[in-house]
């Protein structure tokens, strides 16, 4: 008996100096109240009532020739305000386990602003030199540590990439660099075609839209100065329809994809007063990461089933910023220029339906000056927003618009945060 109590007591001894080997499981709460207020001198597309800016609407001349967006317009909103869970647990399969869940208010459509959506849930396993992440998370095209830093909840949208989607991300890391495989499915940023803005083009093509990224750093973790550099290349097919159709009677199945290259090369230096962020894309039918691009319809292949052939839509994009370091006062600029390259083959016909976001722009620049003042847990912030947009009433057989008209808005935009 006492051999058992003996042994018994040496388990639970053994189970416990292991367990305080391990981390604990806990949650760690953070986010911030925001509230945004913001005046614009035109109307603009924009998402959620306005909050969500991505360009200003274009000339919208009446019997007179007046232009009726040129009517300016302001908002007050709080529901960027967002809660963050960070989920610590114990080992597993010999990583460190992480877990995250963060919820705002901004919703997925207008209809129902204000509810609480998902933004981010991922699980993360951490080994020594390999990294997963399974969840909805940030599209690699959004490179978290080169980012713009504006004010606007538009993060600098269109010129930057914008889009958060469930995918298996699994990284290789080593001193300075980190090479980076992902594979991603649609949801809440979808791409757009014949029925509108779905998910189901991505799924009918039985391929996940599929990532290749490369990063290295050199950053002084003292002074907090460096470099980061990289780059990354996706590739995502489309499937626009599985059928032809004539109203609403299906005429025959068809056999029908798209594909898009993207590319970006970015570039983030630190010093102890500034630090600059540059980076260049390059994009394929990339309307799900609200870029101006999308598809066109370029042949028919079949007179008999009116099966078609379709050719992306391309677009260059660069943006650059800069701003102070300061803990109390920030100060910085932000500026970026989009073009709109048109097709990337011929199409047969001009009037060949064309699918996307803003295809009728042919280029568009921002600059955006911002002031960040900062006091405990309080942000007082301040940006001016200048966006221009040149549309077109013409176009080629590569669809680049042609006989443009320029229409610019400014919003100035003041945001007070609070965070915890």
């Amino acid at each position: 008996m006492r051999k058992l109590v003996a042994l018994f007591i040496t388990v639970l001894t053994v189970a416990s100096l292991t367990a305080q080997d391990q981390p604990k499981f806990g949650i760690t709460w953070s986010g911030y109240v925001k509230n945004d207020i913001f005046f614009d001198t035109r109307q603009t597309v924009s998402a959620r009532e306005g909050h969500f800016l991505l360009w200003p609407s274009p000339l919208d001349a009446d019997l007179n020739g007046d232009d009726i967006n040129a009517k300016p317009n302001f908002n007050i909103l709080a529901v960027q305000s967002r809660l963050k869970a960070l989920i610590s647990g114990p080992d597993a399969f010999g990583a460190k386990t992480s877990g995250v869940i963060e919820a705002d208010f901004f919703a997925q459509a207008n209809e129902n602003i204000n509810l609480l959506r998902l933004r981010h849930a991922f699980i993360k396993l951490d080994w020594t030199k390999f990294e997963l992440l399974a969840g909805q998370y940030w599209n690699p095209l959004f490179v978290t540590d080169c980012f713009p830093g504006t004010v606007s909840f538009n993060t600098g949208t269109p010129l930057q990439s914008f889009s958060r989607n469930p995918q298996v991300r699994l990284s290789y890391k080593t001193p300075g660099l980190r090479l980076t495989a992902a594979i991603l499915s649609q949801r809440d940023y979808s791409s757009r075609g014949e029925d509108g803005v779905s998910s189901s083009y991505l799924r009918n093509s039985a391929l996940p839209d599929m990532h290749l990224h490369a990063m290295y750093s050199s950053v002084n973790s003292e002074s907090n100065t460096g470099f980061i550099m990289g780059t990354g290349v996706a590739y995502k097919i489309i499937v626009p329809r599985l059928e032809s159709s004539f109203g609403p009677v299906t005429m025959y199945k068809v056999d029908e994809k798209v594909g898009g290259i993207t590319a970006i090369g970015f570039l983030k230096l630190l010093t102890i007063p500034v630090t600059v962020k540059a980076q260049v894309r390059y994009g394929e039918n990339i309307a799900d990461v609200l870029a101006v691009s999308g598809f066109a319809v370029k042949d028919i292949v079949d007179n008999i089933t009116g099966e078609l052939s379709y050719t992306p839509l391309r677009s260059m994009t660069f943006w650059g910023e800069i701003h102070t370091n300061g803990s109390k006062i920030q100060a910085g600029i932000f500026g970026g220029f989009s073009n709109n390259m048109g097709t990337k083959e011929a199409m047969s016909d001009p009037d060949n339906p064309v699918y996307g976001l803003a295809t009728n722009i042919k280029s568009l620049y921002r600059l955006s000056p911002r002031l960040i003042i900062n006091s405990g847990r309080t942000r007082l912030a301040m940006e001016l927003e200048y966006t221009s947009a040149s549309y077109g009433s013409d176009y080629d057989v590569n669809y680049v618009p042609d006989n443009t008209n320029t229409v610019s808005n400014l919003r100035v935009l003041i945001a007070v945060y609070y965070f915890f």
